[in-house]
């Protein structure tokens, strides 16, 4: 299998950079094998500092819901792939920047809310369109970026924020322009490369532990409703639709 992107490891700092045509949207095996890099990563005495970027027109558009209407039943390893990559990210022992543009949709919001430090370009939106597309999850980690009610607004239409108005609701450290966002990236993770290895590590141990609950458990209850969701018919009506290129009829 190819993977959905590449990895390098330099100076202390890995980049893993999304590169899967046409719109970063991976499929369960893709995001096992993220989760995989991240793992590994974070266990690489190496690092101590990692970046998340990517090419293309955005950063990433979720899960491939081409897969799903295919076979609902793949929404569990679907499900486990996305869980074990967030988690990779906010457990990792190293600190995690994020550097999103263009869409940051579904699971890119998932990767998004579990960073450490998050970047974006001018041209960045977010949006959650799972109740669009007969699924659930991503409103933990959309709650660790943006107020409760915000939240939930974005969740129950779909409508997308941009980069600004993420920044106002304070989720991002830099909006900068397009051609500047991985340098900026890399800028912040030199400075967090300089530190004692040790120190940082020990430090988002305990800032994880002071966090309003435990992200993990709260995803996991929300994953519990995309399953059920997933039995309705009213879900494979949405993904059919999405993969046909139609209006849903409810």
């Amino acid at each position: 299998m190819s993977l959905p992107f590449t990895s390098r490891i330099e100076s202390g700092i890995a980049e893993l950079i999304f590169n899967h045509p046409p719109v970063n949207a991976f499929n369960s095996a893709g995001w096992l094998a993220i989760a995989a890099e991240l793992t590994a990563l974070g266990e690489n005495p190496e690092v101590r500092a990692i970046i998340i970027a990517a090419e293309g027109r955005g950063f990433c558009a979720g899960v491939d819901i081409k897969e799903l209407a295919a076979n609902s039943a793949m929404i569990t390893r679907v499900n486990k792939g996305n869980y074990d990559t967030f988690k990779a990210i906010h457990r990792n022992p190293k600190p995690v920047v994020v550097a999103v543009h263009g869409f940051v949709l579904g699971g890119g919001i998932g990767i998004s809310g579990a960073a450490d430090v998050l970047v974006a370009s001018e041209c960045a939106t977010f949006a959650v369109p799972e109740v669009d597309r007969g699924a659930m999850g991503g409103g933990a980690h959309l709650q660790r970026m943006f107020p409760v009610q915000k939240v939930r607004y974005m969740y129950f239409t779909g409508e997308p924020i941009d980069a600004q108005e993420a920044y106002r609701l304070g989720a991002i450290e830099k909006v900068v322009p397009r051609d500047q966002l991985l340098d900026t990236a890399r800028d912040i993770a030199r400075k967090i490369a300089a530190k004692s290895p040790r120190m940082v590590q020990l430090a988002k141990e305990a800032l994880n532990g002071i966090e309003d609950g435990n992200l993990e458990d709260k995803y996991r209850w929300e994953q519990g409703f995309t399953q059920e969701a997933y039995a309705d018919p009213d879900s494979q009506e949405a993904k059919d639709a999405f993969v046909e290129k139609r209006d849903a009829k409810f």
